[in-house]
């Protein structure tokens, strides 16, 4: 037999955590394994320093060198990879932002993520507090064409979480939040807006590369985070667990000021894994339908989805605005720091300005299991299929708006009311 790797580690601690007998299944591991498996046990089952996200496993030899540059270096935005005297990698932790672009190149599992799920099962098999699966508007179509949301939100109660939601709503609500400070903050030729919305690295990017680009910044939390602190306002002491395509997210769940919204994050691989393990077939289960969200929150997922969404709902709520929203998208890290450059030396003329870290979008994220370009037709489907075209439209959303203290949309430049969707980046 040959030794455990890190995925099928991870996959057996989630199978005997539910049964009972971790410990001894670990014990098993570890006679089966080498010096490696006890660290990636430890990782697999959520171990390790909780503020960080990436962890080095072993030194590798750099056969993946690239004229000088590891992999892993080459991949890394913010000097956070270096090599030591004696070639070794050495991850710079003062400098890592947790994006996970250096474990998405890395072949060998030198360096892995945290996978952060095994510690919430005793919370799921005992139910002693609600924990919800909020789930990224990349996952349509992600599990098989023949899994709905409905079918998605049976096999989490399966595993023991309270409910499902679509992070897609409260994408809609934040539409809202965004086309309103466009309103407020362009109102001449030479402003702009760079949106903070979904990508972890493009936010990353700005905060710590192009820092006079800060004050550009929608001051607006992401929609991960509003889904996040939504539902603990509504269900006090419930744990919340993201689900999308993005090993970032891990990191921006950490972050000091918002980290008290989300309590744990899985990808969609992990996900897969995690239903494999437990021989739960998600195409198979019956429909749990509860999903409300417009076309404008959907279609976050691909390139320009953030874009068009606020245009289109720009255009509902101020219909005789005389600049209107002219954006540009940014679609991979590379794309990224052009457009920042060409802001910075002032050749851009775009005034709402959206960054994405991976090509395509979030369906193009490191952990999605479907080609990018399928998953975004999925994405498109998917936003036709709705009831509303824009969040304005959406009598769900102005709903939970009221039960969020939201009367009226023009609270959402009340610092106070809105205090839940509102992040300083300054």
């Amino acid at each position: 037999m040959g030794k455990p790797g890190y995925d099928e580690i991870f996959k057996n601690m989630v199978k005997s955590a539910y049964r009972g007998n971790m410990p001894e299944e670990a014990e098993k591991m570890r006679r089966q394994g080498d010096k490696l498996t006890e660290k990636y046990i430890r990782y697999a089952c959520g171990g390790g320093d909780p503020n960080r996200v990436v962890f080095k496993v072993k030194d590798c030899d750099g056969s993946c060198d690239t004229g000088g540059e590891t992999k892993c270096e080459a991949s890394c935005l913010f000097s956070a990879i270096v090599r030591d005297m004696e070639g070794n990698v050495v991850i710079k932790h003062n400098n890592c932002a947790g994006c996970g672009k250096c474990v998405e190149v890395c072949k060998e599992y030198s360096l892995v993520d945290k996978k952060e799920f095994v510690p919430l099962i005793e919370l799921l098999k005992n139910r002693s507090a609600p924990i919800f699966a909020i789930v990224a508007p990349a996952i349509i179509g992600q599990f098989g064409p023949a899994v709905t949301p409905g079918k998605m939100r049976t096999a989490f109660k399966k595993l023991g979480f309270y409910g499902m939601v679509e992070v897609a709503l409260f994408a809609d609500i934040l539409t809202l939040k965004e086309a309103l400070e466009f309103d407020r903050y362009v109102t001449g030729e030479q402003d702009f807006m760079l949106t903070s919305m979904c990508c972890p690295i493009w936010v990353s990017m700005v905060k710590r590369v192009y820092k006079d680009l800060v004050p550009h910044i929608s001051p607006s939390v992401s929609p991960m985070v509003a889904c996040g602190r939504g539902i603990k306002h509504l269900h006090p002491g419930a744990k919340v667990v993201f689900v999308g395509p993005c090993i970032a997210k891990k990191a921006e769940a950490k972050e000091d000021d918002i980290k008290d919204a989300v309590d744990a994050v899985l990808t969609f691989q992990e996900v897969k894994q995690i239903l494999a393990a437990l021989d739960i077939k998600a195409e198979e289960l019956e429909e749990d339908p509860s999903e409300h969200s417009s076309t404008a929150g959907r279609i976050y997922a691909r390139t320009g989805g953030i874009s068009r969404a606020i245009s289109d709902t720009l255009d509902r709520l101020r219909p005789d605005r005389k600049i209107r929203l002219k954006a540009v998208q940014a679609d991979s890290v590379k794309d990224c720091k052009k457009i920042l450059n060409e802001i910075l030396a002032g050749q851009l003329e775009a005034n709402f300005l959206e960054g994405m870290g991976c090509p395509g979008g979030c369906v193009g994220g490191p952990r999605v299991l479907v080609d990018p370009a399928e998953g975004q037709k999925f994405i498109e489907a998917y936003g036709r299929e709705a009831m509303s075209p824009t969040p304005v439209d959406n009598k769900y959303v102005l709903e939970l708006l009221k039960q969020l203290g939201i009367e009226h949309v023009r609270d959402f430049l009340d610092s106070d009311k809105a205090a839940i969707f509102i992040r300083s980046f300054r």
